[in-house]
Formats: C-alpha cells, sequence, structure tokens
C-alpha cells in the first residue's frame, strides 16, 4: 500500500460526521467529479482548515486539524487542555448549544434515512450540568517506562495509548480532580504492571466515605503493602476501594469492610442500592430530567399496567410504580433483577414484578408475555429492540415511549412500528446524557394510528 501522502492540505468544511468531526472534500483530479470525503478531527462546519492526512478508506479518508485559517464564530477555547488527544471528549470545541443542536440533527437525519419516519413533534432539548457530571466509567492504566510513570486515564484518540491526564473536567470532581493521583497510587504498587483498569463509580454520600468506589482490576495476587497502600488511599480521599481479581464475580471491598453504595430520587422518595460494577446512568441530573420527561410521554393512568423492558436496577420501574397500577420490568443480567427485586423491597414498592429473560431470544414461553398491558417502556442497549417488538402483541399498547443510547437502531425499530405496524411517531427528542461526546441520548413516543 502507497504511503499516506502528510503534505497539509487545506480544506472547506461543510458539516459534522456522528462522531463529531468535520466533513469537507478534497478536490478530485477527474474534471466535473466530486472530489473524495474526508473527515477531519478538530474542524468544524463552516470553517477553512490545514489537515494532514492521518488514514485511507475506499470512499472517504481521514484527516486532522493542524491550523484553523477561518474559525466558525460556534468554536469556543476546549476547557481541558488535552483535548484533541485524550479520546474522552470530540466536541470541547463547539458551543455548547450547538453541541446538542448537532445531536438533534443527527437523530433526525437517521430517522428519516433510516426508518423513513418523521416525529409529530420534536421535543426540545433536554440538558443539564454539562461539566463534571460524569459519575461511572472506567479509567485505562499503562506503565509507560520512557515516561518513567503509570499512566491513569481514558484511551487516547489511538485507542492503542492512554492519555495522560491530570485531571478530566467532564467526571464528576470527587474523582475528576484525583486522575494524577491515582496515578501515583498505582505507580508505588509493587503490582503496578498487573493493573489494567480502574472503574469508578459514585452515589451519594455514605457515613463511612464520600460515595465513590474504585474497583480495581489486577491481573496477578497483591501484596500486603499493596493492600495496605490502597486502604490508606481511600481512607485519605474518601473511596471505597473493591479489588477486582478475575470476573464481574470476583468483585469484593477492601475497605471499607462493607460499603453501602446508593443513590437517590428524591422527587419519587426511591433509594436505589446498587453494586461497584452495575450499571446506573451516567449523568445524575439528567438521569432524574429523563425519568420525568418519560413518564410524562408514557402519560399511564392510575389503573394502567406497564411493561418495562431492559429495566435494569428499576431506573423507570420504580418511579413509575408511584402512580399507576402494576409495573413489569424485565432484563436480561440476573443480577440487576435481583437487584432490582432488593430495591423494590428497599422503598416498599408492592406493586413491581421483575423477570430476568434475554430479550434477544424468543419469550414465547415467558408467562409475563402472556398478561395483559396497557403502556410500554423501553430502554434497550445500542443494538435496539427489534427482535422483542416483533414478538410483542403491540396492539394492547395505547402508548409506547422508547429511550434510546443509539439512534440508528431507535431510527430502524421507529421504522418498524411506523411502516409495519402501522404506529404514528408522535414525538422524538435529545437528551444531553454526555455533553462534549458524540453520545446520542434520545426518547421517541409512538401512539397507534
Amino acid at each position: 500500500m502507497a504511503r499516506i501522502d502528510k503534505t497539509p492540505f487545506e480544506a472547506e468544511v461543510t458539516d459534522l460526521t456522528h462522531d463529531g468531526r468535520g466533513v469537507a472534500r478534497r478536490p478530485s483530479t477527474v474534471p466535473g467529479e466530486a472530489g473524495k470525503a474526508v473527515f477531519v478531527a478538530g474542524a468544524l462546519p463552516g470553517e477553512r482548515v490545514m489537515a494532514v492526512q492521518t488514514a485511507r478508506h475506499r470512499s472517504y479518508d481521514e484527516a486532522r486539524t493542524v491550523e484553523v485559517l477561518h474559525a466558525a464564530p460556534e468554536r469556543v477555547d476546549p476547557r481541558c487542555g488535552h483535548f484533541g488527544t485524550c479520546g474522552g471528549c470530540a466536541l470541547q470545541h463547539y458551543d455548547e448549544g450547538q453541541q446538542i443542536l448537532a445531536k438533534q440533527r443527527v437523530l433526525l437525519e437517521n430517522l428519516e434515512r433510516i426508518g423513513h419516519v418523521k416525529p409529530g413533534t420534536v421535543l426540545p432539548p433536554l440538558v443539564d450540568a454539562a461539566w463534571g457530571y460524569r459519575r461511572k466509567g472506567r479509567f485505562s492504566v499503562r506503565r509507560v517506562e520512557k515516561k518513567d510513570k503509570t499512566l491513569v486515564g481514558f484511551r487516547e484518540s489511538d485507542p492503542r495509548f492512554v492519555a495522560d491526564i491530570a485531571v478530566c473536567h467532564t467526571v464528576i470532581p470527587q474523582i475528576g480532580t484525583k486522575v494524577e493521583a491515582l496515578g501515583r497510587l498505582v505507580d508505588g504498587l509493587q503490582a503496578r504492571r498487573e493493573i489494567p483498569q480502574i472503574e469508578f463509580i459514585a452515589g451519594d454520600p455514605d457515613a463511612q466515605f464520600s460515595g465513590v468506589a474504585l474497583t480495581i482490576r489486577h491481573l496477578a495476587p497483591l501484596s500486603d503493602d499493596d493492600r495496605s497502600a490502597l486502604v490508606a488511599f481511600g481512607q485519605e480521599h474518601g473511596f471505597a476501594i473493591f479489588l477486582q481479581p478475575g470476573g464481574v464475580d470476583s468483585v469484593h471491598p477492601l475497605w471499607p469492610e462493607a460499603p453501602r453504595l446508593a443513590f437517590t430520587l428524591p422527587d419519587w422518595g426511591i433509594e436505589f442500592l446498587f453494586k461497584p460494577l452495575d450499571f446506573i446512568q451516567v449523568n445524575a441530573g439528567l438521569n432524574g430530567r429523563m425519568i420525568r420527561l418519560a413518564l410524562d410521554l408514557l402519560d399511564a393512568a392510575p389503573d394502567d399496567r406497564v411493561l418495562d423492558l431492559f429495566c435494569g436496577l428499576g431506573n423507570f420501574t420504580l418511579p413509575l410504580a408511584r402512580s399507576v397500577r402494576e409495573v413489569v420490568g424485565v432484563e436480561g443480567e440476573a443480577g440487576l433483577v435481583a437487584r432490582a427485586r432488593a430495591n423494590s423491597a428497599h422503598n416498599g414498592i408492592g406493586n413491581v414484578q421483575f423477570h430476568a429473560a434475554d430479550l434477544g431470544k424468543d419469550l414465547s414461553d415467558q408467562p409475563w408475555m402472556r398478561e395483559g398491558f396497557d403502556r410500554l417502556l423501553l430502554d434497550p442497549p445500542r443494538s435496539g429492540a427489534d427482535f422483542v417488538l416483533t414478538q410483542l402483541p403491540l396492539k394492547q399498547f395505547t402508548r409506547i415511549v422508547y429511550v434510546s443510547c443509539h439512534p440508528a437502531s431507535l431510527a430502524r425499530d421507529a421504522g418498524y412500528l411506523v411502516n409495519e405496524k402501522g404506529w404514528k411517531l408522535k414525538a422524538a427528542g435529545v437528551m444531553d446524557m454526555f455533553p462534549h461526546t458524540a453520545h446520542v441520548e434520545s426518547i421517541a413516543m409512538f401512539e397507534p394510528r
């Protein structure tokens, strides 16, 4: 393969890709022929930039910005000095108000191009704090001999490398300001080359610690000195420390002896207890707003029976149970179902059922499938809900609310509901669960025709 020409070239940027890069075209050598598309990292629509090619593909090339010749009025100075190197963010150079509008365009384009549908109403974008919001995540860890230090952080744009960062402004401050300290901690351990990652999660403060838990993945047994160092770090910063020597089931507390991880939804008087590797929504402020919006769109009556698919810990199930006759939650991961049941008991909520079932497989033998429901709420993973939707007796529902973390799968499933099953896409909109990233969270509401 021929080497990539690294000669800088000028590019006029006309659009933004779904992952936050500028779209331009290189001039064609063939008269009258459109130039090849090039996706330029660090460039925004309306800009003229100097760029250097970084990769070649059949239908498009990749490049990075080396100089902005003409800046778009929406360009802002990134807060983080590591922006452009660290892969944790893609849009810090874009005005926050423009970021969410770009995500709205992604949603609407996907709905039209993939699903061939348009919402009757475009909901106002749902936003919350744009900084210090990330309460769950995973830092990669790597000892770098050339730098004589251990790096803790997110992967770089080139995922082979770990970003050398001291502070992360998108992570909640209790953790985001301690990234450098985490690096020093691991660098001082005998097992520093045997620790590939540290997961963090945060709930509400507890009497013993701050509510922040770190799970240290280690590929070899830890010495007594290393364990003591981890305990001391946890005590100093108020972090619960968990160890993970193997799979998910191997996770166990190091300090305190029995940490209590919990977060509350004050609007519904609910407290969720969870484990350190459980899925919880990353953005606590946005989560509360999202639940309220989902329940408003569902508009369930006090006598309704609601089916909540991909329910997890019961993030929507338990708030919904406060206002309807009964909610049935279904989730594929048995551990989350057990915690959901425990949380319903913990909160004294008796009008819920939880079932464990793989929603990507045949559900005909599931007893809950034969029960009658009035409304459907679903919050599937990136792969969407196409298989389970084909199995449900959809005519029983008077309304469907679909929460999505991937607009393409939502668009596909919306196309199925509208074009094959006769539903109407009454409303859809975006929610900024991950500001400064290209991740698009959205919500849609359907009604029968």
